[in-house]
């Protein structure tokens, strides 16, 4: 009889603990959300390092962030001077690239329904989407280990956001693929929730090129024209062709890849354009992570280190372009 009652004793305290375990990681949960997504906006910076493809490439982040869907995110590569900003407004979402005078615009709902993991209150709602979350606990930090919410789309399916115990706001996200290698690890530097920008600071005419965007800009048109090809390989697919045509004062370069999953890739140097009028993009904004692209069901297009790509295909899915896009780098990889 005394044995049997120690036993329910050490599985009553068994579950009390548990309980006490699940009731605090809900508790963070909760007040995480409240506090990173009742704000009437914020500001932050960031630095976001990019371990996809060739070598790893870090990037300065900064976001403005106004309720109710006023956003605007500068990413500028470390040691380069083109910048790039993602911005929605009440007329739609850009993707501005001032150091080239171009602008495209999206009918798109970004960044609803994705994980974009510099944006806290995307990063809140992957934390509460995730039933399976699980968080750990140091001296410091809660730790969470979270599913992304576009895992089919970038086949990056987990991430691990550590957050300070004191302030309850990010340090860190560390986004992993399959294998639950490091793909992207993302620093946060300082958040500010006293800043809501006003409206008419979101308007796309405000990002005009500026002195150093004039300077970028020559330096991307001068940059040596060089043939990048995809790392990624697809089974029983091969490159089967590469053409160089010239035309309208520049080259052209047209890869063709035969098989399976067969595409084409058409890279040429990325023109700077004399209007900052926006450029309808068909399709919908493609995150890269280096860049923001636009992709259809059978095209991906974007720009990169002053090339402009255009890969083609019936074939692949719209995965399956990115996956390809983003494994395209200098060099004789084919």
């Amino acid at each position: 009889m005394r044995f049997r009652l120690v036993v329910l004793i050490a599985v009553f305290c068994a579950f009390v603990l548990a309980a006490c375990g699940s009731a605090s990681q809900e508790k963070v949960v909760k007040k995480i959300g409240e506090q990173w997504t009742e704000s009437k906006g914020y500001e932050l910076n960031a630095t976001m390092e990019m371990k996809t493809g060739g070598e790893p490439r870090t990037y300065d982040i900064n976001v403005w962030h106004t309720k109710p869907d006023f956003y605007r995110v500068t990413v500028t590569q470390q040691d380069e001077n083109v910048t790039q900003m993602i911005v929605r407004n009440k007329d739609g979402v850009f993707v501005v690239t001032p150091a080239l005078r171009k602008t495209y615009k999206f009918q798109s709902e970004w960044p609803k329904q994705n994980s974009q993991a510099y944006l806290i209150g995307a990063l809140a709602d992957d934390i509460t989407a995730d039933a399976k979350a699980v968080m750990t606990e140091n001296d410091k930090n809660y730790v969470f280990d979270v599913a992304t919410r576009n895992a089919d789309k970038t086949g990056l399916p987990s991430q691990k956001v550590t957050i300070d115990k004191k302030s309850l706001l990010p340090k860190s996200v560390v986004i992993m693929n399959d294998a639950l290698e490091e793909q992207i690890v993302i620093s946060f530097k300082n958040i500010d929730f006293s800043k809501a920008h006003k409206e008419e600071e979101y308007a796309v005419e405000k990002f005009s090129e500026s002195k150093e965007d004039d300077v970028a800009g020559a330096d991307i048109e001068n940059k040596e024209f060089q043939t990048h090809y995809p790392v990624v390989q697809f089974e029983n697919t091969k490159l089967t062709g590469e053409q160089a045509i010239q035309g309208d004062g520049m080259e052209r370069v047209v890869l063709t890849y035969e098989g399976d999953k067969a595409f084409t890739l058409m890279q040429q140097p990325a023109s700077k354009s004399d209007s900052l009028v926006p450029v309808f993009a068909p399709g919908d904004p493609a995150d890269l992570g280096f860049t923001i692209g636009a992709i259809t069901d059978s095209s991906i297009s974007w720009e990169r280190d002053g090339i402009s790509y255009f890969i083609a295909s019936t074939k692949l899915t719209r995965e399956e372009m990115m996956e390809v896009a983003a494994s395209v780098t200098e060099g004789s990889m084919k």
